[in-house]
């Protein structure tokens, strides 16, 4: 894909390498909980804005994939360790496993997905988001 455009991009994705309760001490499922990720300098910056939704993908080997949705409550950011945006989380009682995204006709597309080692942020269509949060189900919203 080239460039993208505002209308494409329905909810960012913000990677980790760690698990979420090593991001927040004591996250349990279903709480919120505010804090900043890193993300590369690139033209994405750009396109985000405070109330964009966003999901929190946990990478590597041990349970990957979605384990917390959120909205950026704030513009990027330029601190001294290069950019970060702020986002509210809500952690999911139960992860969506990146096997049952590979498993969706849809959501299998996305970037994350396609290029597991691309940087922050990345993205989602609106028909991506949707399979998303149809595999997350009502009780992770």
């Amino acid at each position: 894909m080239s460039r993208l455009a505002p209308a494409d991009v329905a909810c960012w994705v913000l990677k980790s390498s760690r698990p979420a309760t090593a991001l927040v001490p004591a996250w349990t499922p279903g709480a919120e909980a505010a804090l900043t990720r890193c993300v590369r300098r690139s033209y994405r910056l750009g396109l985000m804005a405070p109330g964009q939704p966003c999901l929190l993908w946990i990478s590597g080997r041990n349970s990957p994939g979605v384990h917390a949705l959120g909205e950026l409550t704030g513009p990027v950011g330029e601190p001294a360790g290069g950019p970060e945006v702020p986002v509210r989380w809500r952690l999911l009682a139960d992860p969506v496993p990146r096997a049952e995204l590979l498993a969706d006709p849809v959501a299998r597309d996305a970037e994350v997905l396609r290029m597991p080692a691309g940087s922050n942020p990345s993205w989602l269509s609106a028909a991506q988001y949707a399979a998303v949060l149809a595999l997350v189900g009502d009780a992770g919203r």
